[in-house]
């Protein structure tokens, strides 16, 4: 008896440590496909290149609230970054209210480019890019396609996700077109 109590209890320790090596595989597994699907610190390429450089452009443009004023980070905000400034090319400017605000009823048109700008300190080291072009291969149902991109060139996430990282807190109540500057910074 006491023979094969002891035998039952060195198979479920085995079984035990089957179980861990597997989580442990299935783990390491899910992380390298969240890593290649993330592509970090690959220089961008293709539309997150395109993205990145509307970007870098900062003539013709109008700053949330009529600011370039770096905000402090929100307590809504997914970013890891201690500040942000908004700013919309003139396209996007057409849903802006005469203080700089997203009007509540905004919908902007195809040709916008909304650029967010994130930062650890005074310049950007981040951009997260929306443009507008409903007939875009990468753009998502809503017409968006969503570029993160480092400063520097290196892609943050692809805009091939089409926001997949980014639309679950961008839908969040009280948005405005993936807008969230007025609900956090009104």
């Amino acid at each position: 008896m006491v023979t094969a109590i002891g035998y039952l209890r060195v198979n479920q320790n085995l079984n035990m440590k089957k179980q861990a090596i597997i989580w442990a595989a299935f783990s390491m597994a899910i992380v390298a496909i969240t890593l290649q699907a993330c592509k970090k610190d690959e220089p961008a390429v293709g539309i997150d290149l395109e993205l990145l450089n509307m970007a870098k452009e900062t003539s013709g443009f109008t700053w949330y609230k009529n600011s370039d004023a770096w905000l402090d980070k929100s307590s809504g905000s997914g970013h890891n970054y201690s500040g942000l400034r908004t700013r919309y090319n003139a396209t996007a400017a057409t849903q802006l209210d005469a203080g700089g605000k997203v009007r509540s009823n905004a919908s902007f048109p195809d040709g916008s480019l909304v650029v967010k700008e994130l930062s650890n300190g005074t310049s950007a080291d981040l951009y997260a890019i929306l443009y507008k072009m409903s007939n875009h291969e990468h753009a998502d149902a809503n017409g968006w396609v969503w570029g993160y991109v480092f400063a520097d060139g290196n892609v943050a996430t692809t805009a091939i996700d089409k926001g997949a990282i980014c639309t679950g807190c961008h839908s969040q109540a009280n948005n405005i077109d993936y807008m969230l500057m007025n609900k956090f910074f009104p």
